[in-house]
């Protein structure tokens, strides 16, 4: 590919791709569509921890109730499973089924990391023993770790809990998940938890167009950083007769579907509460179309993220929720000045959010705080 077809096509300014993914994402407006058809759009929901699947729907859905969505998970037409980027994601079964396969490369590369432990092991037996485990009952981590360094006494514990990891589709069963219910992480495999193994492993093709659908207009490294896999520019230009190209302020060339929203850069986007982890900080690599520059890297801490929130469509500071038996409190820590009409909106989020079905029906309080060490 030459340098002159790297850089073709009209540009797009950063607010004009913060407003296209913001529509992809839901966020421009909320949605009056059902939890199970969000997460297939979206490709799965971040669900490292179980609050924030249900905080990203509320940002996104109008009237989104959480005992939907947890009766969703509870019937398994909703899982949380290891896929993309090595992170738990909630997926709507059939997704489960074919994205797992697909990103299956990238988790067999990830166990290359850990093979001075696994000196001696036979991967194939590891892989039957674990699976044998499993499925008699769902077991946690430390008793798959346990059960296997049984079988394999010299090996490292760790590596052994990470080669089942890596090397098996492992769904944390319910109740894990459920809204306001307590349940440690327990593993299965997912055609033993869903019952069946009809699905196909998704075309690459197909994945890329689904993901444009949902995060575009992108390049062939934001999909790479988002599915966590390697050598995809083959794909992009199997399917560029059928794509748009354009390029970002720095000359990079991104693709879109013809038919795919690109709102004006100067729509409005409202205010929004987003979880930590959510889908729009951790799909692209090159975040600035919703991170400020002068903002990268003020969210995380090691491997801890707070939870987000959004003003003018970018990244603007981080807010936590507390409850306890008597109260509820939403702080708010600004990374800039905010003006009157930005903590309205601010607030007028936070009430919709302690007064419906996320909340508690506790009295609570909103607060502003200084942002310190964040």
């Amino acid at each position: 590919m030459t340098a002159a077809k790297k850089t073709q096509g009209p540009v797009l300014t950063t607010r004009a791709l913060n407003r296209a993914t913001l529509e992809r994402q839901l966020l421009l407006r909320r949605h009056d569509r059902k939890p199970a058809d969000a997460v297939a759009h979206l490709l799965g929901l971040q669900a490292q921890n179980v609050k924030p699947p249900y905080f990203a729907l509320a940002a996104r859905l109008d009237g989104f109730e959480p005992e939907e969505f947890s009766a969703l998970m509870a019937s398994r037409e909703l899982v949380r499973i290891v896929t993309m980027r090595s992170t738990i994601h909630t997926h709507t079964a059939d997704d489960a089924l074919a994205l797992r396969g697909l990103v299956q490369p990238a988790r067999t590369r990830e166990l290359n990391m850990f093979r001075k432990g696994l000196v001696g092991v036979d991967l194939d037996q590891l892989v039957v023993r674990a699976k044998e485990l499993v499925e008699e009952r769902p077991r946690t981590l430390k008793e798959i770790r346990e059960a296997l360094l049984e079988r394999w006494p010299d090996a490292d514990p760790q590596a052994l809990g990470i080669a089942a990891r890596c090397s098996l589709p492992l769904v944390q069963v319910t109740p894990r998940g459920l809204w306001r219910q307590s349940g440690q992480v327990s593993l299965t495999t997912l055609t033993h938890w869903l019952g069946r193994d009809d699905g196909q492993e998704a075309a690459p093709d197909e994945t890329v167009l689904r993901y444009l659908a949902a995060f575009g207009p992108a390049s062939v490294k934001d999909f790479q950083t988002w599915a966590g896999l390697t050598r995809m520019r083959e794909v992009f230009e199997r399917l560029r007769p059928g794509l748009l190209t354009f390029r970002d302020e720095n000359g990079v060339e991104l693709f879109d579907l013809p038919g795919a929203p690109r709102p004006d850069e100067d729509t409005p986007a409202p205010a929004r509460l987003l979880p930590e982890f959510d889908n729009l900080l951790l799909s692209h690599a090159d975040r600035s179309r919703v991170v400020p520059p002068e903002y990268k890297g003020r969210t995380w801490l090691g491997n801890f993220a707070w939870s987000v929130f959004l003003v003018d469509g970018f990244l603007a500071g981080v807010w936590k929720l507390v409850e306890d038996k008597e109260s509820s409190t939403i702080s708010f820590e600004a990374f800039g000045k905010l003006t009157e009409a930005q903590r309205a909106e601010l607030d007028a989020e936070a009430v919709r959010l302690l007064e419906g079905p996320l909340g508690t029906g506790l009295p609570y309080d909103i607060r502003y705080e200084k942002v310190v060490g964040v």
